[in-house]
């Protein structure tokens, strides 16, 4: 295990690094002009001048990025332009909403999308397994913004259940927490259901075609109990990988739900940086959620070693 586990952490070392790279360099194409717009609106030289010796535009782009990097292994991303902030302060700030966000969103994926799976998989050729195969091209077929438009206008404006938009803290309202994330988190959960589906289906597929499964039934194993027990146990293992990727995905993709909701998020706070031009928050809010990303590839490389015998024989 521990053997394993170095080794997966020395193969992430240099995509973490090689990501750096790309966010650093892909920054240096966008256009503007971080010191002329520090400078405000009367752009006096001296003063661009200064800026630019601060935060060491004067200097060749390698250079640049070496002070950015050894910021960032201090934990330092940089202070937004816009605000005066630092970045990691306005990552913070924002995690726990788009944490749970992804949390609640992973939650309606998992209760809609793994029995769906067992159920087609179960009732291969029939009429569940058409019903949840058309569910499923529905769910990935469905734009997440128009999705959430439609829910605003069914249960905001028409029937007046839930708010339209906006972001409440648990720690203040939980009721009225839950009520502000309730549609969000379905739209979100909506398409990730659909493709938990699809490959709970397959993999149930293949796992009740084996032998043991065979065997089990012939020993007179109640049928729950071998679809349950014996099929869906060795059946999770490709979607514990899946689940973690997605995972890291809701993290990282959720923009337009959280503007068409006004959660005030990751996927807000990158958006009014790159209308702002504020790059510090560009990079620092990219970085993270890749590093995070990779770290939860990490974790679902773990846990199928964990799950699969066969990996520690």
């Amino acid at each position: 295990m521990g053997r394993y586990f170095i080794g997966r952490v020395a193969a992430i070392l240099p995509t973490i690094f090689l990501v750096t790279v790309i966010i650093f360099s892909l920054q240096q194409l966008l256009p503007g002009d971080a010191a002329q717009m520090l400078a405000g609106e009367e752009q006096d030289p001296k003063v661009i001048e200064y800026l630019r010796k601060k935060l060491h535009l004067d200097e060749p782009v390698p250079v640049q990025y070496g002070y950015w990097l050894w910021g960032v292994l201090h934990g330092d991303l940089g202070e937004s332009l816009r605000i005066q902030e630092p970045v990691a302060s306005l990552i913070l700030q924002k995690l726990p909403v788009t944490l749970e966000l992804a949390a609640m969103a992973m939650f309606v994926a998992l209760v809609i999308g793994i029995p769906a799976g067992i159920v087609a998989a179960v009732g291969k050729d029939t009429v569940w397994d058409y019903v949840a195969n058309v569910v499923a091209l529905w769910g990935l077929s469905t734009p997440n913004f128009w999705l959430g438009i439609l829910l605003i206008l069914l249960f905001s404006v028409q029937l007046g259940w839930l708010p339209a938009s906006g972001y409440v803290s648990p720690f203040e309202d939980l009721k009225g927490n839950l009520a502000s994330m309730v549609m969000p988190a379905f739209v979100l959960g909506n398409a990730l259901a659909a493709v938990l589906m699809r490959h709970t289906r397959s993999a149930m597929l293949q796992v009740l075609s084996t032998d043991y499964v065979r065997t089990a039934r012939a020993k007179g194993i109640a049928e729950r109990k071998v679809v349950l027990k014996h099929a869906l146990r060795n059946a999770l293992t490709p979607i514990i990988t899946l689940g973690a990727l997605e995972f890291g995905t809701l993290l990282s993709g959720a923009v337009l739900t959280e503007q068409v909701f006004s959660i005030p998020g990751f996927g807000k706070l990158i958006v009014d940086a790159v209308f702002n031009r504020d790059y510090a928050v560009v990079q620092g809010v990219v970085l993270f959620t890749s590093t995070v990303y990779i770290v939860l590839n990490l974790l679902a490389d773990l846990a199928y070693f964990l799950v699969n015998p066969r990996l520690r024989g």
